[in-house]
């Protein structure tokens, strides 16, 4: 059979569906939904020149990637493509095609330098360095028994600080926004981005099809707020910590465990099983609230780097 490669048909249930099927299978250790697949399509800034392909064989997809310019990064001329094909479907030519057409469509607008995330494991990583690309840093997806798991008992916020959610912040949810902005300024990576638009962020983050409001909890001090553990939601009790972040002027005091503690205790609370959460490697402090937690690393992804040119 012949492998095609081409752009995922928004308005086509069967495409969308398929390209849930294949990152479920590839990548379980992460949720989509039409809802987030659609999302994903919808908010992309035109400078992103965002794409997603779908690798079909006989009418069926086999695999899939995720392609953009790093449009709000300081540095010019960084792309980004995420590959997954079907385990029982590989060795079929899918992922070659869907690399070289991403690879084709990012160095058409400016690309030199492109990121992939690739599992950590030898087949995947082998495919990667015989496309050119070098490894570089590593993230985990950790889970949580959350039915079963001896969260720690809720503690009361130290003096001067309240809990409070993102729900109440819905009439104006920029302070959340100036929050996210300075925590995630913060954290490792290879692109570095100025986030600066706050439009932007509402498309992305605030109106995500699986943000939880009521569930992401939040610590405000001095009338703003200065950590949060963000709470996106699924069906079959599914519960995943989109980030976890404290201001600066405000770390070391124990506010990220306060705030992910909160959130946890709720989540469960409403009928939540199983927690999800993503860890760069590099991030020492972040790895060592999710393990008092009692979270269980699951498998890595290791990013890849391709120079242009």
């Amino acid at each position: 059979m012949t492998v095609i490669v081409r752009d995922l048909h928004p308005a086509t249930p069967a495409d969308i569906e398929g390209f849930i099927r294949v990152r479920h299978l590839a990548l379980p250790y992460v949720f989509f939904s039409p809802a987030s697949v659609l999302h994903g399509l919808s908010p992309a800034h035109s400078d992103a020149h965002a794409r997603k392909l779908v690798a079909v064989e006989d009418g069926e997809i086999i695999g899939t990637a995720q392609v953009a310019l790093a449009h709000d990064s300081p540095e010019p001329g960084q792309g980004s493509l995420n590959v997954y094909v079907d385990p029982a479907r590989t060795g079929r030519g899918a992922g070659t095609l869907l690399v070289r057409t991403a690879e084709e469509h990012l160095a058409a607008h400016g690309a030199v330098k492109l990121f992939a995330w690739v599992l950590d494991e030898p087949a995947c990583r082998a495919f990667a360095e015989g496309h050119g690309y070098r490894s570089s840093r590593s993230a985990h997806f950790l889970r949580l028994d959350l039915a079963r798991a001896a969260l720690p008992p809720l503690q009361d916020p130290p003096p001067g600080v309240e809990l409070r959610t993102a729900a109440d912040f819905a009439d104006d949810p920029r302070p959340l926004f100036a929050l996210d902005a300075e925590a995630g300024s913060d954290e490792p990576g290879d692109i570095a981005t100025d986030f600066t638009d706050y439009r932007a962020w509402v498309d992305e983050y605030w109106r995500h099809p699986h943000l939880n409001p009521a569930l992401t909890s939040v610590a405000v001090a001095d009338g703003r707020p200065v950590a949060f553990s963000v709470a996106h939601t699924h069906d079959a009790g599914r519960y995943t910590t989109g980030m976890t972040g404290t201001a600066r002027a405000y770390r070391g005091r124990g506010l990220a465990k306060l705030v992910k503690n909160d959130s946890l205790h709720r989540a469960r609370a409403a009928g939540y099983t199983q927690a999800y959460t993503g860890n760069d490697a590099d991030n020492e402090p972040m790895l060592a609230i999710n393990k008092w937690f009692g979270y269980e690393i699951r498998a890595t992804e290791v990013r890849h780097v391709r120079e242009l040119g």
